[in-house]
């Protein structure tokens, strides 16, 4: 019998130990946990599929622990937790509520949020440029485009002077928006009938709200709640012949006359690339929190001509989107 040389040996554990190394990454199954406040989010889906694109398999190299609030804000603390004990190794937060539930549950388990507002005010990050700690991800600009979507609505319906705002004032995050729409409302002339909702069970007291104060129009505040009810949303709005805009493409897409604002799906594709990086080894206080890049207009011509409404032709030419 041959013995091999221990210069040959060596030489083949060089050799083989990358190819160990690999399979053993290979073999690894990732544990990503999604908190959400609501039980959809037009991110989610996107955030899922770019996942796919790069690499990221469910049921091979990937397990979600998929946690959601059902509209209730206080439910996502103990949902944060549970993601914790489970040791998932990141977590995606796709709006700021969940996101700051997620910060407060852990300070070693990365983090990544899908579209917070404003994420130094509300103390995700340090800043911007240098997050620090184990978060970070993307901002939304919802709140700094309430005058531009005032006056799109303006502009697409002449004449309109009182103009119904339904926000979910039990979402903190959302005062802020409402301010700036307060302030483009006085700039632009607009009388503002202001109503809120709370949750699932709060729509219908809130339609009557604004069917009794007779507006003009409604401008709905995004957030989980209004999203995942979107489709109520705009049923009322089509019964009552209400001109209708939101922030984002699915209001529109729902019945809304128009919505505009940055795309959800983008900021979910976005978000994927964050976890990927960290996952491959970055650490989430050094990737600097990104803003929006793509955002559309979209306008909804058939519900426009259900309106009686002539949308004047300056302003289709600035669609991304018309919806026939």
């Amino acid at each position: 019998m041959r013995l091999i040389g221990l210069p040959l040996i060596l030489t083949l554990s060089l050799i083989l130990a990358p190819l160990a190394v690999g399979a053993q990454s290979a073999g690894k199954v990732y544990r990503i946990g999604i908190l959400v406040p609501g039980s959809t989010s037009p991110q989610i889906q996107a955030f899922r599929e770019a996942l796919r694109d790069l690499g990221y398999v469910e049921g091979q190299n990937l397990a979600i622990e998929y946690r959601s609030a059902e509209d209730r804000l206080e439910r996502l603390p103990g949902l944060a937790a549970e993601l914790v004990a489970l040791k998932v190794d990141i977590i995606y937060a796709n709006v700021t509520p969940a996101a700051q539930a997620a910060k407060n549950a852990t300070k070693t388990i990365p983090i990544v949020f899908g579209a917070s507002s404003d994420p130094v005010d509300y103390g995700l990050v340090a800043s911007l440029a240098r997050p620090g700690g184990n978060i970070t991800g993307l901002s939304n600009t919802g709140a700094d485009l309430s005058g531009k979507r005032l006056e799109l609505l303006k502009e697409g319906v002449p004449g309109i002077s009182r103009i119904a705002v339904l926000w979910n004032s039990a979402n903190p995050i959302m005062a802020r928006q409402l301010r700036e729409t307060e302030v483009a409302a006085q700039v632009l002339g607009a009388q503002l009938q202001v109503v809120d909702v709370r949750g699932p069970d709060d729509f219908a007291r809130a339609f009557r709200a604004v069917t009794m104060g007779r507006p003009g129009a409604l401008v709905v505040l995004a957030d989980f709640l209004t999203v995942n009810h979107r489709g109520r949303i705009a049923e009322f709005a089509a019964k009552n012949r209400l001109p209708a805009i939101s922030e984002f493409r699915e209001f529109a897409a729902a019945g809304c006359l128009m919505a505009y604002g940055p795309s959800a799906p983008d900021l979910g594709r976005r978000a994927a690339v964050f976890v990927d990086k960290i996952l491959k080894g970055a650490k989430p206080a050094d990737l600097p929190v990104e803003q929006p890049t793509k955002f559309e207009l979209i306008i909804n011509m058939k519900t426009a001509k259900a309106l009686g409404l002539t949308i004047p032709q300056t302003l289709l030419l600035r669609a991304d989107e018309v919806i026939q």
